[in-house]
């Protein structure tokens, strides 16, 4: 039987995941050159690279790996794959990685690119 103290543990990491996924889902709708004071916060715009698809899709995905491990601190060794699909408006990727105070434990979150630019993580 788990104590208190190990349970309330795992809720702190449930939470700093959850914390994770809002921040990404921030970091990754921020387009790139679009803060007047921090110009590399962001990720490229789809809509500049849509006209060189599939080619542009290692830009894209360049573009997300920088941006988390620039500014998401809790998160190191980042990765992120492509995932194909069937659907051409839709652009999925797989995140990676481990968790800075925890190097045993990895993370994964699923990020769509949706028609219209917008990226869902979960």
């Amino acid at each position: 039987m788990r104590g208190l103290l190990d349970r309330l543990g795992t809720h702190r990491k449930i939470d700093m995941i959850e914390s994770i996924g809002a921040n990404l889902n921030v970091l990754l709708n921020s387009k790139l050159g679009n803060s007047g004071t921090v110009p590399d916060f962001g990720v490229i715009d789809f809509v500049d690279v849509v006209h060189e698809m599939p080619r542009s899709v290692a830009r894209l995905q360049d573009s997300i790996r920088a941006t988390i491990q620039n500014y998401e601190p809790r998160l190191k060794g980042v990765v992120v794959r492509f995932v194909p699909s069937d659907d051409p408006l839709r652009l999925t990727f797989e995140v990676s990685a481990r968790l800075v105070d925890d190097r045993k434990r990895s993370v994964h979150f699923d990020t769509r690119l949706e028609a219209g630019g917008r990226f869902a993580v979960t």
